[in-house]
C-alpha cells in the first residue's frame, strides 16, 4: 500500500509496478504549482510525486523531467565520458545500464491515482480503462497507484497492439501482422525471422518452438509448410498474445500452445529457439525477452536440445552475438556448450542488424552494435 495527505486528509492505495519496483518511501501530493526544479531535486531524491493537478500538466512535468535528467552539467558530463573512455566493453554496458536505472527511478517519480475501474479522476485525463485492462486484467474495484511513465508504456503498448506489426516473411498483407501484448517483446528487429524463413527446412511434419513470445515464428513455420508445432513458454502474457495472433492468422489448428518451461515433451525433426541475447539482470518484464541472467535459457536449451531432437534432426538457435562484442560471454563458451550438450554445429547463417541503434554514432554501446551479427546456428545430434 501506498500512503498520502492532500487537503489535510490521509488517503491509502495499492501500489502497482510492473518493473517491480518499491513504492516511494516518501509520496507528496503535487499538482500544477509544483516547479520543474523543484519537482527534479525531490524526484532525485526519491520522493513520489502524486499528481493531484490537471493530467496534461503532469505530461508535461514528466517531459521537463526527461529534459533534466539527459541534461548533465559539464563537469558532470565529462567526468562520465572519461569514465566510459576508459571501461572495458562489459565496464561501459554495466555503466550504460546504471545510468538507465537511475533515470528510469527519477522519471517514475510522478504517481497517478487510478480508480477502481482504473478510471482517473483528474482534469483532462484520457480514458486507460481498455489499455489498463489489457495489461493488468480486469479491475478489481481496489484503487491503485501507478507511475505515470508506466502508464504512458500501457498505452504505447496498446497502440501497438491495435496497430501489429507487419512481417513480410508471413506473406502479403493484411494477414501478415502480429499484435504484441503488454509485456511480450514485440518482433520489431525482423533479421531474425528472416533467418528462420529462409533456412532449409530438415522436415515439415513436427517442429517445437520453444519460448513463443507472440507467436511470430511458429506463424512462420506453419505458413512455410510445417504441418504440427508444438510451441512452449512459461510466461501466461506470452502464450495468450501468441494464441491471439494465432487466431488472427487462422493457425490454430497448426500450433499448439504448451505453458512449459523450455521442452514439450517427446522429439522432433525440428526445435528451434530464440533465447534472450543478454546475459544481464532483467529490470522489468519486457525485458526478459532481450536480458537472461546467467545465460539461463540458452544454457537450457544446449544441454536439452539432444533428448529432444529426433535422429538427424535440427535444433535452430537464433543468437545475436552483441554479447560478445560486449564481453559478457565468449564465443568459445558457446561453442563449449553446445558440444557439452552433446551437439555439433551443421551450418550457421549469418545477418547484419537493420535497427536503427546499429548506425547510432551517439549511443553509448555503439561500437559494439555496429559490429553485432545475428546468427541461426544449426545444430545437430553429435
Amino acid at each position: 500500500m501506498i500512503e498520502w495527505s492532500s487537503q489535510g486528509q490521509s488517503h491509502t492505495a495499492q501500489w502497482r509496478s510492473e518493473s517491480g519496483a518499491s513504492a516511494p518511501r516518501r509520496v507528496i501530493a503535487a499538482d500544477d504549482t509544483l516547479p520543474a526544479d523543484t519537482a527534479y531535486r525531490m524526484a532525485c531524491e526519491g520522493t513520489g510525486l502524486l499528481w493531484t493537478g490537471d493530467f496534461q500538466n503532469a505530461r508535461m512535468l514528466l517531459q521537463a523531467l526527461m529534459r533534466r535528467a539527459d541534461r548533465k552539467p559539464r563537469k558532470v558530463a565529462a567526468k562520465a565520458a572519461q569514465k566510459a573512455a576508459a571501461a572495458t566493453p562489459a565496464e561501459a554496458f554495466h555503466l550504460h545500464r546504471q545510468a538507465q536505472a537511475q533515470r528510469a527511478r527519477v522519471l517514475s517519480s510522478v504517481l497517478i491515482v487510478l480508480e477502481g475501474d482504473y478510471t482517473i479522476a483528474l482534469r483532462r485525463a484520457p480514458d486507460l480503462r481498455q489499455a489498463c485492462t489489457e495489461a493488468w486484467g480486469p479491475a478489481s474495484g481496489n484503487r491503485v497507484v501507478a507511475s505515470l511513465r508506466e502508464l504512458l508504456g500501457l498505452v504505447g503498448a496498446h497502440e501497438w497492439r491495435k496497430k501489429g506489426v507487419e512481417i513480410p516473411a508471413l506473406g502479403a498483407p493484411p494477414g501478415n501482422r502480429i499484435h504484441p501484448h503488454y509485456g511480450v517483446f514485440s518482433p520489431v528487429r525482423g533479421e531474425y525471422v528472416d533467418l528462420v524463413a529462409q533456412a532449409p527446412l530438415p522436415s515439415k511434419a513436427l517442429a517445437f518452438d520453444v519460448g513463443v513470445g507472440t507467436g511470430v515464428l511458429s506463424a512462420v513455420l506453419a505458413r512455410r509448410g510445417v504441418q504440427r508445432v508444438v510451441a512452449t513458454d512459461q510466461d501466461p502474457r506470452a502464450l495468450a498474445c501468441a494464441r491471439e495472433n494465432l487466431q488472427r492468422l487462422g493457425l490454430t489448428g497448426r500450433v499448439e500452445l504448451q505453458q512449459q518451461d523450455l521442452f514439450p515433451e517427446g522429439k522432433a525433426p525440428l526445435v528451434v529457439c530464440n533465447p534472450p541475447w543478454l546475459p544481464a539482470r532483467a529490470s522489468s518484464p519486457i525485458e526478459r525477452a532481450v536480458y537472461d541472467e546467467g545465460s539461463g535459457m540458452l544454457c537450457g536449451f544446449l544441454a536439452g536440445l539432444a533428448a529432444h531432437l529426433e535422429p538427424g534432426g535440427e535444433g535452430w538457435l537464433i543468437l545475436s552475438d552483441l554479447a560478445e562484442h560486449l564481453q559478457l560471454r565468449t564465443r568459445e563458451q558457446l561453442l563449449e556448450w553446445i558440444a557439452q550438450g552433446g551437439l555439433k554445429v551443421l551450418g550457421r547463417q549469418d545477418v547484419k542488424p537493420r535497427h536503427g541503434k546499429s548506425a547510432d554514432a551517439s549511443d553509448a554501446l555503439h561500437a559494439a552494435r555496429a559490429a553485432e551479427v545475428t546468427s541461426l546456428w544449426r545444430l545437430g545430434l553429435a
